[in-house]
């Protein structure tokens, strides 16, 4: 009977995790059947043709379900609130993190997740508040993907999943491994960790309606600038799981991209390099801001591109779709 019952509870854990790896099939299948129906943009993208259809489906779903439930979660719930279920979920997920940190072998890492754990499970009433951060223990990072990279897999093909979003095929092999790697996930009933999770990719999208929403209407290709910039910011938690690292993601928000240039110094007035524009930037129409050659291949290629209109967003901040789309990607 027990035997059968932890059978049955596997399968309902193992359920939603294989759904997720779906994608990697259709990958595999669309890299072998349609290279000459689309040229991907980018050379780390090369299922991109799939993977635009399942961003397209996500900006749908996002737009008719996911934005209004987090508006009306925000105008229900008063922040104070807001933050306290969201200390509680973190501190849900240390366990996690602290699985992760011993297996890339950063002990000094994992001892302060143990500590974080412990305080706020105790002082924190549960989590509902981050003493440990108040006391200078700030929150590391940890997942299975992370440690897949440590472990040497280092490049891998980006991918965007159905509701969960960019991702990559390493890091999606990592988040399977983290439904098992987290204690609490086998002593939480199933239908709880599945309401944990609702409620945690609610209180994430109400956390960045403003900035996901002017990140969209200031792309030119919204599916190329959202890869860039998580892009960006995975490769800096990436860099921080190696021992002896700084923490260069610390304080950023889950948009923020940790790799773009800030903003130069404008030159003087007399200056000649006011006037000349960059090597390799054609000139815009209406003395607008020039556009990098790789702007301009990106721009051209989305506008020639048929299909949903997501596709072809342009809007009026050329410049900093410029800047974004050329900023080093590691």
């Amino acid at each position: 009977m027990r035997s059968a019952r932890f059978r049955q509870g596997l399968l309902r854990r193992l359920l939603p995790l294989l759904l997720l790896l779906a994608p990697l099939a259709a990958c595999a299948t669309a890299g072998a059947n349609g290279p000459e129906a689309f040229e991907p943009t980018d050379p780390g993208d090369p299922n991109e043709a799939l993977n635009r259809e399942v961003f397209d489906f996500n900006l749908a779903l996002d737009d008719a379900v996911i934005l209004p439930v987090a508006r009306a979660y925000r105008a229900a719930v008063p922040e104070f609130a807001r933050v306290r279920i969201r200390r509680f979920l973190e501190n849900l997920e240390e366990p996690r993190v602290l699985a992760n940190n011993l297996l890339q072998g950063r002990l000094e890492d994992a001892g302060h997740t143990t500590l974080r754990f412990v305080f706020n499970s105790t002082a924190g009433l549960g989590g509902l508040f981050d003493v440990a951060t108040d006391w200078g223990i700030a929150r590391r990072t940890g997942d299975f993907g992370q440690t897949l990279y440590v472990w040497g897999i280092a490049d891998s093909p980006y991918l965007v999943l159905p509701i969960a979003g960019p991702s990559t095929v390493r890091d999606t092999i990592g988040l399977v491994g983290d439904g098992f790697l987290n204690p609490l996930n086998w002593l939480i009933p199933f239908e709880a960790n599945i309401g944990r999770g609702v409620v945690a990719g609610i209180d994430l999208r109400e956390q960045n309606i403003e900035s996901l929403d002017a990140l969209r209407r200031e792309s030119l290709d919204f599916y190329a600038r959202l890869r860039s910039v998580w892009r960006q910011r995975r490769a800096a938690e990436l860099r921080s799981a190696i021992v002896g690292a700084a923490e260069p993601n610390e304080g950023l928000d889950v948009l923020q991209d940790p790799g773009a240039a800030a903003p130069a110094e404008p030159p003087a007035s007399g200056d000649p390099r006011a006037a000349a524009p960059p090597p390799g930037a054609a000139a815009a129409p209406g003395g607008a801001q020039p556009l990098s050659s790789a702007a301009l291949r990106r721009r051209s290629s989305a506008a020639s591109r048929s299909g949903p209109p997501s596709r072809r967003i342009v809007v009026n901040s050329a410049r900093r779709e410029a800047s974004s789309l050329i900023a080093p990607v590691r």
